[in-house]
């Protein structure tokens, strides 16, 4: 099937920022009297909006996080990124390949835009990414597995979501595709295959240079 539109998640998919983002968050909610492993963080966590952090924290722990607590995180996330945040391998490749076959794409993420703009100017993506074809959570006001995000970035564009695919590395963000009516690609790197799978992901890829191939078919 020849797609319409591909809609790329960027934490994960484009830029290797989970690995960071979920230390720091589980260190820093340690910290806060929440114990919490990475392991954690990655399957609570992983591929939904940050106001879900707070939730989860109270559904748990009956706490509250501090008021600053967004702020405060993200800082600490963007210091780490500065010497540590990397594209993630065949990232680059895969835009420019999407580009010279004329395949229109898209960037949908669960983080805000200045999450979304600091990683892809870090790791030299932003480029490959025009600015009208950037979407957060935050245009809609919820977050994965919510199928907004990806219905408001279809609609943006002109794009009927039958005619789309997704690719996506987390649960959440196989959830909230299928729930918008799309095909999605599950991208194992971080999540076992079982779990895309078991969240519905109507294909899986080990590595992003595959994705070329299957959108021939």
């Amino acid at each position: 099937m020849r797609y319409d539109l591909v809609i790329l998640d960027n934490d994960g998919v484009l830029v290797d920022s989970e690995p960071i983002a979920n230390r720091l968050l589980a260190e820093y909610l340690t910290e806060l009297g929440f114990p919490t492993t990475i392991e954690d963080s990655y399957r609570d966590f992983m591929g939904r909006a940050s106001h879900a952090v707070p939730e989860v924290i109270a559904e748990r722990f009956g706490g509250t996080l501090p008021a600053d607590f967004p702020g405060a995180f993200h800082d600490r996330v963007f210091a780490a990124f500065d010497t540590e945040l990397t594209p993630v391998t065949g990232a680059a490749e895969l835009l420019k390949e999407l580009q010279r076959r004329a395949q229109p794409y898209c960037l949908a993420s669960s983080a805000g835009h200045a999450w979304i703009r600091t990683a892809l100017d870090l790791t030299g993506l932003r480029g490959h990414v025009p600015e009208q074809r950037i979407f957060s959570a935050q245009d809609v006001g919820v977050g994965k597995p919510a199928p907004d995000l990806f219905q408001h970035a279809a609609r943006s564009l002109g794009v009927d979501p039958a005619r789309c695919l997704v690719l996506e590395d987390s649960p959440m963000g196989v959830l909230a595709a299928r729930a918008a009516g799309m095909d999605v690609y599950g991208y194992t790197a971080l999540t076992p295959a079982e779990r895309l799978t078991a969240a519905g992901a109507t294909g899986l890829i080990d590595s992003l240079a595959e994705l070329p191939a299957l959108l021939d078919g």
